[in-house]
């Protein structure tokens, strides 16, 4: 007799008027969280893909995400010890777990820059910028876990967290849900592992494989571009039809009316606005380094205006954040305290907003004695600029997360920095000491915003399961800490062996990209802000007509080929849907594909875990030769096999 756990059926729609979403775990009895062991086994897996994430991360230019491998391993090894009802223990090693992820995008995105600049930085320095950015994130994070969680329930398709969650449920029940979890993983793993490992197929497929493709490429810089992983085949899947298509009409507005445009009008033209060295012309330069020199810089300036946008629609939500912290404060003594439920008890108010204050003050004292900037003044002036723009960006990274389950914190961090460096230049902090500073601080905020926006995964599969927030919450700090020990750790020996600068250096991209910026800029650069503007002007514009501002700044941000496989999918999760008059079938049928598409995305992580592993041993298994004859024009013909298997699969359910 099989024990087929399943999520409530209501877990992933809106609720009706009066209905209540009732977690696996009810809210009304206790169950084994926190423990020795899910403790101790959190912070062991935090400590290895913290080290893993930041070694592949400098030296393959691989960041992967930890969060699935652990849920995967957690169940593995609960099963293995003959645990029962280990699933509250399991989301909490997964919360622990997860922090290595979120810390080291954090700190390998800006700190190595340092290095990579000729300057210096101490363990200290980088274990502080990355503890105090992650205590700062989950923070400011705590206040709005109930609306994104519980208040948006149904609104937002929150991918990672549906595809951790699945491996969680599906991992402690068995039956057929974790048979198709388990076949679809694989068949996902190895479809991603052959891509990765072996190039039988190009991982993009391109309109350049034609040869007219090819010149309309050249001369009129139109490429399309499409992503043949399962893995991102299965988050367009559970993001749905609806954000799908948002996205994608801003990758389509940049990449075949905006990069097409510049080089029409700018074609002969060598533009190097922020000084970065650019001597080739706009139309020398392919469709893909427009993107990345001027277009992605639009998706910037529109993610910050989308930002702002929703800050301000989201106003009542901050009041009502700021009015319980100050009700916590106002209350007489010995007032009955209203006790909420298990499953919505945070940390108290009061306890977050000292913390906020204490971590504020810290940081303040890292800046001025932690040899960051040169005087008080300067550390108010940093701890401005990183109190100000992590409040403000913390909802935007969760919102994105909620989204499409990618944190553009790439982008909110190379604003930080240009703010950064323009305020810190005004305050008399310029040269090599300004650089230093700028990059600890932005790495301060991009810390807060991964760890932020990562954390609002881990509290929605606390809430779909039935986990008590407070001990989510409460750890997640510790699994901080090691996490920016162990990365910092791994920078200093990784720098002392390899180096980040010549010959056989590290790849460290997002660093370099960082450091490329921050240079100028402390000696007397500009900012691309004709770019922002004409962001900004676009994320008003999609937001006057009630399109989500977020959503479609997102996709002009994204390199396309990464958003074209979300709106496959996301026509899969409709096709597989509607296909029946029956809505019972129709339901079965959405819940069975949500399933495979957990499975994809569960099975692309963990294989390219192994795939890049393999890399970094040296072990090159790669059809180079044929990769580069062939690989892009077989590619069609998988890809087609999965969006195929995957329907047909989907709709494969007992009436």
């Amino acid at each position: 007799m099989e024990n087929n756990i399943k999520l409530p059926e209501n877990a992933h729609r809106e609720l009706a008027p009066g209905e209540e979403y009732r977690p696996l775990l009810s809210k009304d009895k206790s169950f084994a969280e926190v423990s020795l062991y899910s403790v101790m086994t959190g912070l062991v897996m935090t400590v290895v893909f913290s080290a893993a994430a930041a070694y592949l991360g400098l030296k393959v230019g691989q960041v992967f995400e930890a969060a699935i491998p652990i849920a995967i391993l957690a169940v593995g090894i609960s099963g293995a010890l003959g645990k029962k009802g280990a699933l509250g223990q399991n989301v909490i090693i997964q919360s622990i777990g997860a922090c290595s992820g979120a810390v080291v995008a954090g700190a390998i995105f800006t700190l190595p820059a340092i290095y990579i600049l000729g300057l210096d930085i101490t363990f200290t320095q980088m274990v502080l910028s990355s503890l105090l950015g992650g205590v700062l994130g989950i923070l400011f994070l705590i206040p709005f876990r109930k609306y994104f969680v519980k208040d948006m329930h149904g609104k937002y398709p929150f991918p990672e967290a549906t595809a951790t969650t699945q491996v969680l449920v599906s991992g402690e029940g068995g039956g057929s849900s974790a048979k198709t979890l388990v076949l679809s993983g694989l068949i996902g793993g190895l479809y991603d592992f052959v891509v990765a490992t072996f190039g039988a197929w190009s991982e993009t497929l391109t309109s350049t494989v034609l040869g007219i493709g090819q010149t309309i490429a050249d001369k009129a810089k139109v490429l399309f571009k499409i992503n043949t992983s399962a893995a991102v085949l299965g988050l367009g899947y559970i993001i749905g039809l609806k954000y799908s298509f948002i996205i994608c009409c801003g990758s389509f507005l940049v990449w075949f009316v905006i990069i097409p445009l510049i080089n029409l009008i700018w074609g002969g033209e060598v533009i190097d606005l922020m000084n970065i060295g650019i001597v080739q012309t706009v139309s020398e330069m392919s469709a893909d380094q427009i993107f990345r020199s001027y277009a992605r810089h639009i998706g910037i300036g529109g993610i910050a205006t989308a930002g702002i946008i929703g800050i301000v629609k989201s106003a009542g939500v901050i009041k009502s954040a700021v009015g319980l912290a100050a009700s916590e404060f106002s209350k007489k003594p010995g007032a009955a305290a209203v006790e909420a439920d298990r499953t919505q008890k945070d940390i108290p108010m009061a306890a977050v907003v000292g913390g906020i204050a204490v971590a504020l003050v810290a940081i303040f004292a890292f800046f001025a004695l932690g040899g960051v900037v040169g005087n008080v003044w300067q550390a108010l002036v940093g701890l401005l600029i990183v109190a100000v723009i992590s409040f403000l960006f913390t909802t935007v990274a969760a919102n994105a997360i909620a989204i499409v389950g990618s944190n553009p914190v790439s982008g909110m961090t190379i604003m930080t920095l240009i703010i950064t460096a323009i305020v810190l230049v005004a305050v008399g902090l310029k040269g090599n000491e300004g650089m230093v500073a700028a990059m600890l601080i932005g790495g301060v905020v991009c810390t807060a915003l991964s760890v932020a926006g990562a954390f609002v995964t881990d509290l929605k599969i606390g809430y779909w399961i039935g986990s008590t927030p407070a001990k989510q919450e409460a750890w997640k700090f510790v699994g901080t800490l090691v996490a920016a020990a162990t990365v910092a750790g791994v920078m200093l020996v990784l720098n002392k062996t390899y180096g980040f600068t010549g010959e056989g250096a590290l790849v460290a991209p997002q660093a370099n990209a960082m450091a490329a910026i921050i240079q100028p800029m402390m000696n007397g650069g500009s900012a691309p802000w004709l770019l922002y503007g004409i962001g900004a002007v676009i994320a008003l514009a999609v937001n006057f007509f009630h399109i989500p501002a977020l959503a479609f700044c997102l996709g002009m941000f994204i390199p396309i080929d990464l958003n074209l496989p979300l709106l496959v999918g996301g026509a899969i999760a409709w096709y597989v849907s509607t296909r029946s008059k029956d809505a019972s079938v129709n339901n079965a049928r959405a819940e069975k594909g949500t399933l495979i598409a957990s499975g994809f995305i569960a099975g692309g992580a963990l294989m390219g875990v192994v795939s890049a592993v393999l890399k970094f041993a040296g072990v090159d298994l790669y059809l180079t030769e044929w990769a580069a004859n062939y690989g892009e024009a077989v590619a069609i013909i998988p890809l087609v096999a999965i969006i195929i298997w995957f329907t047909r699969a989907s709709m494969k359910v007992k009436a």
